[in-house]
This record gives structure tokens, C-alpha cells and sequence, in this order.
């Protein structure tokens, strides 16, 4: 019977363990509660919020912009047959201004993590150079661009002087307009992940395609790609998600046009102008739910599920 106790019990130094392990996990506990009420407080609390209000209704004979509590459907369905070309256009733009800051940013990436490692302080005021918009303001890098493509600009008059553009042409207000801000606003958020991947890629995998007898197409298709391929995803995420909600580079007060708005501009005329919350708030869980669908069907397919 002694014998039997004895071999049930804990062995001494697993009963000194399981005390230590409780301590850290409540520290663990205390650490994380901050970060947790943070995203209560200013994520989830929010989301909760946006939600309830998209199921709003108006007031019977009340003002603008008074409504109440209610769970119409309809202004889903009311809101999506209303500005489902906004809502296609606006994908349609982000998705070209992510190709486009990809073509420029992978070449700028490879160049400042692979060729000039060689040269930290090169490799040092490159990155600066790249990040060095992050130091002004979105809005007057945005308002720049409306001023160096207006119809009276050196840029503007020089394309028509050279016949490319017809006199009565204008670059503003154009769909070219709008992406091209995009992809200049958002090439720092392509960039800065690529250079992350290409800095720590082995050129030693390189070398060995070379004695392989692999043009320099083929090591690229083989290895470069394939390794590189963690931040090419996250760079295109990093812009098409914002790029996809933006309001600015589609405004007509910037780069915009009456036919180049996006989702991002109606949900901003909704809140801001016709006081229409629930239209509003509707059209960004409808942003936030498709955003989410493609980010997912885009991680999946492209074998990067750790990035979720």
C-alpha cells in the first residue's frame, strides 16, 4: 500500500515546477492584458459599433442623419445595387497600382538588398531615400502631384506640345491619375517588405545556378522568385488593402474625377455630406468582408498561411 502511494505521488522537482509555470503564465497574463484592452478598446469595440449602425433605420418623420436601432437587411442590398461600380472600380484600381509598385519596387529592392550589400552606407542612404516620403504628409505629397499634372503644368502642356495628348486633354481627373497616385503614394509599403526578403537572400544560391549553366532568367524563375516569394506577398497586401479603401488620389479635390470615385469616397460622402450612417457603414463592412475574402483566397493560394 506504501508502495502504491509512493509511486502515484509527484516526483519533488515536477511539484517545484508546476508553481514556477503558474507564475509565468500569470506574468504572461499581465503582460499581454494591456495589448488586449487596447484592441478591445479601439478594434473590437468599433467593428461592434460600425455593424450595429449598418443595420440602422430612420427615424419616422425625424431629421437627416437621425436614426434608430432596427436590423434592415436592406441597406446591404440597397447600398450594394446603388454603388456597385464604385465598389468594382475601386479593386480594379488597387489591383493595378499593386502590379505596378510591384514592377518598380522588386528591381529597387533586389538592387539595395543584393548589388549594394556589398556597400552598407549606399545600401543605408537608399533605404532613406526610399522611406523619405513616409516624412511628409500623404495629403501634400498627394496635392503635389495635382499640381505637377494640371492642364497648365510644364508636364501637362509638354505631352500636348509633343502632339502625345490632344490640346483639350486633361491628366487629372482620369483613371490614369488616380492609379498612378496610388502607386506612387504606396510603392514605400511594396519596398520596405522586398528588401526585408531579397536582404537575407543567400547569393551563394545564385552562384550555384551560374555554375549550373542557368541564364540569368532561369535563376531568377528558380531561385530568386521561389525565396523571395514571403515578400512579395507581403508587400502586395501592405498596398492593395489600403490602396483598395483609399479616399485621397480618388478625390476630385486631388487626382480624382466625377467617374474615377471609389468605395473610399462613398463612404466618406455618406458619413461626412449626406449624414446617411448606416449606408455608410454598410459599404465599409462590405469593404472590410471582400478585402478579407481575397486576402484569404490569396494567402492560401500562394502557400503563405504563416502570414495570417
Amino acid at each position: 500500500m506504501a508502495l502504491a502511494a509512493f509511486s502515484t505521488a509527484a516526483p519533488p522537482q515536477q511539484q517545484d515546477q508546476e508553481p514556477a509555470q503558474r507564475r509565468r503564465s500569470g506574468i504572461a497574463l499581465v503582460l499581454l492584458l494591456p495589448g488586449v484592452l487596447y484592441l478591445v478598446l479601439f478594434f473590437l469595440t468599433p467593428l461592434v459599433s460600425l455593424i450595429i449602425t449598418s443595420f440602422q433605420a430612420p427615424v419616422p418623420d425625424g431629421d437627416i442623419g437621425q436614426y434608430q436601432a432596427a436590423f434592415r437587411w436592406e441597406n446591404y442590398t440597397e447600398s450594394i445595387a446603388e454603388y456597385w461600380p464604385q465598389i468594382i472600380r475601386s479593386f480594379i484600381y488597387a489591383l493595378l497600382a499593386t502590379a505596378a509598385a510591384l514592377l518598380i519596387s522588386y528591381p529597387l529592392a533586389y538592387f539595395i538588398g543584393v548589388k549594394v550589400r556589398k556597400y552598407p552606407l549606399v545600401q543605408n542612404l537608399l533605404m532613406t531615400l526610399v522611406i523619405a516620403p513616409f516624412f511628409i504628409s500623404f495629403l501634400l505629397r498627394t496635392l503635389a502631384w495635382k499640381q505637377l499634372l494640371s492642364d497648365d503644368s510644364w508636364f501637362t502642356t509638354s505631352l500636348k506640345a509633343l502632339s502625345i495628348l490632344p490640346p483639350d486633354a486633361h491628366v487629372t481627373g482620369t483613371a490614369f491619375s488616380v492609379v498612378f497616385g496610388l502607386t506612387y503614394n504606396f510603392i514605400p509599403f511594396m519596398t520596405l517588405p522586398l528588401y526585408a526578403t531579397l536582404e537575407r537572400l543567400d547569393v551563394r544560391y545564385l552562384e550555384a545556378g551560374s555554375d549550373l549553366y542557368a541564364n540569368a532568367f532561369t535563376t531568377f524563375r528558380k531561385i530568386t522568385l521561389p525565396l523571395s516569394l514571403p515578400g512579395i506577398v507581403s508587400g502586395t497586401l501592405l498596398t492593395f488593402i489600403p490602396a483598395a479603401g483609399d479616399y485621397i488620389n480618388a478625390s476630385q479635390d486631388f487626382l480624382g474625377g466625377a467617374d474615377t470615385s471609389m468605395i473610399g469616397n462613398v463612404i466618406e460622402s455618406n458619413f461626412l455630406v449626406l449624414q446617411n450612417y448606416p449606408t455608410a457603414a454598410a459599404m465599409s463592412v462590405v469593404l472590410m468582408a471582400v478585402i478579407l475574402v481575397i486576402v484569404g483566397v490569396y494567402v492560401k493560394r500562394s502557400g503563405t498561411e504563416d502570414l495570417l
